[in-house]
């Protein structure tokens, strides 16, 4: 990977950290839910972006892909505090828990799977 690349990933990654993270703090002032709706909107729009990003500049533009695919997208998204917080749901409700890793994956997938067919 060239300096321009890894450079483009890392800006894209901290671009997309911020976000996540201001979306993040948005969610948890405006929503008093136990389920983990921040997380499970940023990483359903992160799917979106990233079944878009990957239509329009994969095939076409490399640093486009690093910049908004690799980068963005990977900052924005996160599967670790998904997992994490998969685990509080589940001692806490285990249904809800089962709804919230399902619909993540399952929405998840579909969105993917639309975007895929649509461009």
């Amino acid at each position: 990977m060239t300096p321009l690349l890894i450079f483009l990933a890392g800006g894209g990654a901290a671009v997309g950290a911020i976000a996540r993270y201001s979306l993040g703090q948005l969610f948890a002032k405006i929503n008093n839910s136990p389920f983990p709706w921040g997380t499970w909107v940023i990483n359903i729009a992160g799917t979106i972006l990233l079944g878009l990003f990957a239509q329009w500049f994969e095939p076409y533009s490399t640093a486009m892909w690093v910049l908004l695919g690799t980068g963005f997208c990977g900052g924005f998204t996160t599967f670790s505090t998904m997992s994490v917080e998969t685990v509080r749901l589940f001692r806490a409700n285990a249904w809800l828990a089962l709804v919230y890793i399902i619909s993540s994956f399952g929405i998840g997938l579909i969105v993917a799977w639309m975007i895929q067919l649509w461009l």
